[in-house]
């Protein structure tokens, strides 16, 4: 283990970062959406349920296998791992889903760098017709090299950021990044509470409604279990990378309650945002690309001040997509300087024309090579890429995870629980075995379960 290797210079920096990789595009869009599906205050009780009892103990899982290895994903295995057992080889197809989800997530944040723009330029008309912003977006998708120079740019500026390193580099830029995030976050929902559709917008957001429960309420099980899984994006050691970076001083739980309750309040407070918004202007609320490219550039729009309010939406959309970026770039750079023994910035350096070379085909996807269905009609390559991560690569990992800490041949449950409890704060408890190892597998199973099934539906 390396004892030289760098260490986050404060605890709020550890945090905002790990909880960086967390919050994302699905925070955002995704969750105020299932929210106002499935029956709003109701539904938000069964996902901080699954947090509680799946999420959570996920973090701890990933964070204290990390901060013991003192090791990337690359490394983290053979650093814990009994002699002469292969935990290590995991690592080959767990390292693989860091560069597909970068593959396609970069395009997806460039489209947040577009509208950006598009609204800081003033570039945006009143009372933009549903129609037209659906065509503006269509034209985008269709167009391979706006594509391609946006997801560029914002894959350029987060490996700039980590090339720099974890203090001077992730640290530095992102705990700012991250406050900026909460700030226009915390801003903009203040600023929703005056508009004329704030108490409708709330209403359907987070109203109790058991109607929208008692006829879908195994889908809102399945939903709410995906959301507290997914949201914090376990299983391919990104969080354990930012563990190898942490201190002793503060005991995992603590530590993993504090980056789910702040991915939560992030997608919370996102909803705050949307609704009142739409409901304001009398736009329905959409699910995926539509409710932030066509629906919201709808709504803001028609208020006074909508390119400066579109702006600032786009900028707070485009910081939590980058943040992810940068974490899981993280993840990558660090696994190539244990394996192959290189120079950071060469380490950079290569791996930015690896993404770049990586994310042609799904660029090509969204038009030259939008027939191409892979997993089921109207389907499309990022939808690929999304579902080997999605519903393989994290649910796996996760689980491999689990039964790493838990077997005799892996880290072992009581040098787990040793590094979980080392420093300040709640303890687990070693009693919390068979809990984590046949009931926390069986969650985890299930969800990998399901999502072939529905998959399968697809067909």
């Amino acid at each position: 283990m390396d004892s030289s290797r760098e260490q986050f210079r404060s605890r709020l920096g550890f945090i905002l970062i790990a909880a960086g990789c967390a919050v994302g595009i699905g925070n955002v869009w995704r969750f105020p959406y299932i929210v106002g599906q499935y029956g709003g205050a109701w539904f938000v009780l069964i996902y901080l349920f699954f947090l509680l009892i799946l999420g959570i103990p996920l973090l701890t899982v990933e964070l204290a296998i990390g901060r013991a290895s003192r090791a990337s994903i690359a490394k983290c295995y053979e650093n814990l791992e009994q002699p002469n057992t292969y935990w290590h080889h995991n690592k080959w197809w767990q390292l693989s889903g860091n560069y597909i989800l970068m593959s396609f997530y970069g395009i997806i944040t460039g489209w947040m760098l577009y509208y950006f723009f598009t609204f800081a330029t003033a570039s945006v008309p009143e009372h933009l017709p549903k129609e037209v912003a659906q065509q503006n977006f269509g034209a985008i998708l269709e167009n391979p090299a706006t594509l391609f120079c946006c997801m560029a740019t914002v894959v350029a500026f987060a490996f700039m950021i980590v090339a720099l390193g974890v203090v001077k580099g992730i640290e530095r830029f992102t705990k700012p990044l991250m406050l900026l995030l909460l700030g226009l976050l915390i801003f903009m929902a203040l600023r929703s509470a005056t508009l004329d559709g704030f108490a409708e917008g709330v209403s359907f957001y987070l109203k109790p409604d058991f109607s929208k429960l008692e006829n879908n309420l195994g889908e809102a099980i399945w939903a709410a279990m995906g959301q507290a899984f997914f949201t914090l994006s376990t299983g391919m050691g990104g969080i354990a990378i930012f563990g190898s970076y942490m201190s002793e001083k503060h005991r995992l739980l603590n530590e993993a309650l504090f980056i789910a309750g702040l991915d939560t309040v992030v997608a919370l407070l996102s909803g705050f945002v949307i609704f009142p918004a739409c409901f304001t202007y009398g736009i329905a609320p959409d699910a995926g690309p539509n409710l932030l490219f066509v629906t919201m550039t709808m709504v803001f729009s028609n208020m006074q001040f909508g390119n400066f309010w579109g702006a600032l939406f786009f900028l707070f959309m485009l910081i939590a997509a980058v943040s992810t970026l940068i974490t899981v770039f993280e993840c990558i750079i660090a696994a190539n300087l244990e394996l192959f023994k290189v120079d950071r910035k060469k380490a950079v350096l290569i791996n930015f024309g690896v993404i770049l070379l990586l994310a042609i085909f799904p660029v090509l996807g969204f038009n030259v090579l939008s027939d191409v269905a892979i997993i089921g009609p109207g389907t499309g390559i990022t939808d690929f890429c999304d579902f080997l991560i999605s519903n393989n690569i994290l649910p796996i990992g996760s689980l491999v995870f689990v039964l790493f800490i838990t077997s005799k041949s892996g880290m072992g449950w009581l040098n787990y629980i040793k590094e979980a409890n080392k420093g300040d704060g709640f303890a687990l408890s070693p009693k919390l075995f068979f809990y984590f190892r046949y009931i926390l597998t069986l969650i985890i199973a299930v969800i990998l379960v399901i999502g072939y099934k529905v998959v399968i539906d697809r067909w």
